[in-house]
């Protein structure tokens, strides 16, 4: 045999071995985990004295100054004129405030209602490229879905880099009823991974049956043959964008909730140069606020479904843009799913997709997908919320009876789709987001979803400097959003786009072991501390010194707002103060989730968070009474019962409401006979 032929055949088993070890060290490689590193800043510790001494953490301008800010935009030297007046203060929004603040440009936002207020605080709270469009792009050879999936794989390890505290990565099960489907699923799962590269964190991995039910016993096990595991990110999404919004005004932006542009103003030659807004607080309060003029070179709409009534402020001629459909979402108790493991059903009766997740120790589930009317609260229809428990229904073990009065809270959300006004085809949507600036210079940003806000947010900021000349320079006076003089959080802002490097409040002192020395120095209850540390991160610090006393051996400080849940009274003082709240439900919604969790525990927070609200705000009881009317109302959009919407707080109070024909007060056996013994 020749030396040539010996050669070839040994070739063979060496490539084998080679790619085999290859494709095991690509699987088993060690990996720095995005949100589990050390702190960038230490915890404080005990003086050799005893003394312990918090975090000083730089001040944010109170609103009140804001809105002063707001005003000296129009003074007639134009030295305060703004580079950047953003409308709309969800995820995009507040994006776009960032970016532009964090490159130097002189930025204001204003919205209408609250930060998150709308489409951003009721997603399927996942950060994901989106294995199902993967799935698109493959079978349909779609480049253009392929490279959106790629973007979103990137985009999502940024959360977990700039927001550790707010975002995780969530393992998903694929339950798998046929074998010609594991290696289906299986080269999807490892294709998402390959594609996500360095921005993945764990290899997907086959489970057979016995450890897909271990790792899921509520799974259904007939026709279960096995399971595939993915993993993809999971965060707060409200308080992601409360949190974007307070960086922004840390960095310099001008930030005012609750502030309607009611006009859009034009110079000589038709060009857009600043707007008319009104401060909604005043109204509450009973009191007449005239509106007054803000200046700006550049004007950027980013109201998601309400894109169009800005555009018309703009040019009542032209022609809507936005398709909104509705998202509704249920919340379960807990025990529906494992604490750290969600399920996806990529097969439903209709051929939508329908995800089942732990959220705030609860158990979501949705979406539907239907178009819609536009509308400030939407109320989830009940069709939707039928469809949603149905569904969970066939993929959970048949001695697990799903019932409608497990629904502890539903709601609405509208996804803004979006068509683009200069295409021909003026019908088909636009698959990620739009980017479209007016004859008069409205810059309006929309669609896309909230995994890719911040490349959305950059390429936004790109065109407006593109388009209107604005000056992007270096950041010389950044403040030290860590507290500390330790970490310089302007070193790299220098004019360029750096928000994927900018982390936000709350992440420079975080750790997953920081709940530790919450308890440690303040006393707070476990759950409470882990709570406040992955909602707030080094920030809760603040809020756990803002708790009031409680004079029991343990737990020394935090009183909860309600029993079922870890929210405590000094997240309450914190959002009015730091955080820009100024209504009940600001505080029950979107700087707690509470209302998002379970609507009647909400109803019965109520009066608690009304008090301390009005204790730190100087309402009087006219305000009390308005806000519980306005909170109760809302909560019809969160689920709350109607017999309970007719609710008083005095009832509420001596524990009076009936409960008696409720879904919930029915299910438990309380209300069963006696078993009789057969002895």
């Amino acid at each position: 045999m020749s030396r040539f032929s010996k050669a070839r055949r040994l070739i063979a088993p060496v490539a084998a071995v080679g790619a085999t070890g290859g494709a095991l060290y690509y699987m088993y490689r060690p990996r720095n985990i995005p949100g589990y590193e050390g702190p960038a800043v230490p915890p404080p510790i005990f003086g050799a004295d005893g003394t312990f001494r918090l975090p000083r953490f730089p001040r944010i301008k109170s609103r009140a100054e804001q809105i002063a800010d707001l005003k000296k935009s129009n003074s007639e030297s134009g030295e305060d004129e703004y580079d950047l007046l953003v409308i709309g203060a969800g995820a995009t929004g507040a994006g776009v405030a960032l970016d532009a603040a964090t490159r130097g440009l002189k930025v204001a936002m204003v919205e209408r209602d609250d930060f998150s207020s709308g489409t951003s605080s009721k997603s399927t709270k996942l950060v994901h490229g989106g294995v199902r469009y993967l799935e698109k792009a493959v079978w349909n050879l779609d480049y253009a879905q392929y490279e959106l999936v790629k973007e979103a794989l990137k985009e999502r390890k940024y959360f977990l880099q700039t927001a550790p505290h707010l975002s995780m990565w969530l393992p998903i099960m694929l339950p798998l009823d046929r074998w010609w489907k594991v290696p289906y699923y299986w080269a999807g799962t490892k294709f998402y991974d390959l594609l996500a590269g360095s921005e993945g964190i764990e290899s997907s991995y086959f489970l057979t049956k016995s450890k897909a039910v271990d790792a899921f016993p509520m799974l259904k096990q007939s026709d279960l043959v096995g399971a595939l595991v993915y993993y993809d990110g999971a965060h707060n999404d409200s308080r992601m964008n409360v949190s974007i919004g307070m960086t922004a005004a840390l960095y310099g932006a001008t930030v005012v909730n609750h502030m309607e542009v009611t006009a859009l103003l034009k110079d000589k030659n038709g060009k857009l140069c600043g707007a008319t807004v009104n401060d909604r607080v005043p109204e509450r309060n009973g009191k007449k606020v005239d509106g007054f003029n803000v200046k700006a070179k550049c004007i950027v709409n980013c109201t998601g479904p309400f894109t169009d009534g800005i555009r018309k402020l703009d040019d009542p001629s032209c022609k809507e843009i936005v398709a909104p459909a509705s998202g509704v979402h249920v919340i379960l108790p807990g025990y529906y799913s494992p604490g750290k493991m969600g399920l996806i059903d990529p097969s439903t009766s209709d051929g939508r997709v329908i995800f089942f997740l732990p959220w705030q120790g609860n158990t979501i589930a949705g979406t539907t997908d239907e178009p819609a009317e536009i509308s400030t609260n939407p109320l989830p229809d009940e069709k939707s919320i039928q469809w949603i428990l149905n569904e969970i229904s066939h993929y959970l073990s048949p001695d697990i009876n799903v019932r409608r009065g497990d629904v502890l809270a539903a709601w609405s959300g509208l996804r803004p789709l979006v068509k683009d006004p200069k295409a021909k085809n003026t019908e088909s949507l636009v698959r990620n987001h739009l980017i479209d600036i007016s004859d008069s210079g409205l810059l309006t940003c929309a669609g896309g979803k909230w995994t890719t806000y911040r490349q959305m947010a950059e390429e936004c900021v790109d065109a407006a400097v593109k388009e209107f000349g604005l000056k992007t320079r270096q950041v010389t006076n950044a403040p030290r959003v860590s507290g500390t003089e330790q970490i310089d959080d302007g070193a790299s802002l220098d004019g360029s786009c750096q928000t994927h490097r900018v982390r936000l409040i709350g992440a420079h002192g975080f750790s997953r072991t920081l709940f530790i020395h919450l308890i440690q120095h303040f006393g707070v209850e476990t759950e409470v501390a882990k709570h406040l540390t992955e909602s707030y991160g080094d920030r809760a610090w603040t809020v756990a010194a803002l708790c009031k006393a409680t004079d029991k051996r343990f737990p020394a400080k935090g009183e909860r707002i309600s029993q079922l849940y870890p929210f405590v009274d000094g997240e309450i003082r914190y959002a009015v103060r730091y955080e820009y709240a100024q209504t009940a439900v600001d505080v029950l919604a979107r700087r707690t989730r509470l209302a998002f969790l379970n609507a009647q525990a909400t109803l019965e927070a109520l009066p608690k968070v009304i008090d301390i609200m009005a204790e730190e705000l100087k309402w009087d009881q006219k305000r009390q009474d308005k806000e519980w009317k306005d909170t109760v109302s809302f909560l019809e959009s969160m689920g709350l019962p109607h017999p309970m919407l007719t609710a008083t707080r005095k009832q509420v109070e001596q524990k009076k409401l009936d409960f008696s024909t409720s879904l919930e007060y029915k299910m438990y056996s309380r209300h069963d006979k006696p078993i009789e013994d057969e002895s």
